[in-house]
């Protein structure tokens, strides 16, 4: 006996309706996300790739970290040392002056100068700094001024009066020591301020070492601040030069 092909038939439409449910209407992004799942599982390609790329990040991180907290000690480590002995000349780094008259800040520089100068170690001591815009007299003038009246002999001193910033100020002293043979020289700034200035000179050609003053004004807060800003300058001028970072920052 023949089997009827009907309920073949009629079981047809419930089949395409079960089949039609099942497929994805166009735009639906349903299963989008168990895809990703599959693709980023442990043991596919895509996992090991984004696992690589994660440590190598997380490397430079640390990296990074530590090449900073080196320079934050090197910065304060510098700041507290007295590298002073006989040299060509002593340079003072300028500061803000005040219509002729020094700054705290400036006039501890220049009072540090005034206790080296009894011991000889330099025959010729070299002021700096320009001015600011409508400005009467210059950072280097007005220190110039302030180290005769505590006697510094006026034919021992030379003005470097048109830096603006700490780079131009040692190029500019770099230039003027060269061209009477000269090139060794001992910083005299604030602590904070040390080591970025002595890797300057030593960038501009001169034999450098460093003579902080011990009588800062800048302290507390704010001395834990310029140490930390200091520490960024210092890391980012070993890699890309310092004359780049003052174009970049001035």
């Amino acid at each position: 006996m023949r089997l009827s092909a009907a309920p073949d038939a009629a079981f047809a439409p419930i089949r395409q309706s079960h089949a039609d449910s099942s497929a994805v209407a166009p735009g639906d992004t349903g299963d989008v996300g168990e895809v990703d799942q599959v693709t980023l599982a442990p043991g596919t390609t895509a996992f090991r790739w984004r696992r690589r790329v994660l440590r190598a990040v997380g490397l430079m991180v640390l990296l990074g970290a530590f090449y900073f907290l080196v320079s934050l000690a090197q910065v304060w480590m510098a700041g507290r040392a007295d590298e002073r002995g006989t040299v060509d000349a002593i340079v003072v780094m300028g500061a803000a002056q005040y219509d002729g008259r020094p700054s705290p800040q400036l006039a501890a520089r220049l009072d540090h100068v005034v206790e080296l100068w009894p011991e000889e170690i330099a025959p010729l001591v070299v002021v700096t700094g320009g001015n600011l815009p409508g400005d009467r007299f210059t950072e280097a003038g007005t220190s110039a001024a302030y180290l005769i009246e505590r006697g510094v002999p006026e034919s021992a001193l030379l003005l470097e009066d048109a830096g603006s910033n700490s780079y131009e100020s040692l190029e500019a002293v770099a230039a003027m020591l060269e061209a009477r043979g000269l090139s060794s020289v001992v910083i005299v700034t604030d602590p904070y301020h040390s080591l970025r200035s002595k890797l300057i000179a030593e960038e501009v050609g001169l034999r450098a070492s460093i003579s902080s003053t011990d009588t800062s004004v800048v302290t507390g807060a704010s001395s834990v601040a310029r140490h930390i800003e200091e520490a960024g300058g210092v890391s980012v001028g070993r890699i890309i030069g310092f004359d780049r970072l003052t174009d970049l920052v001035d």
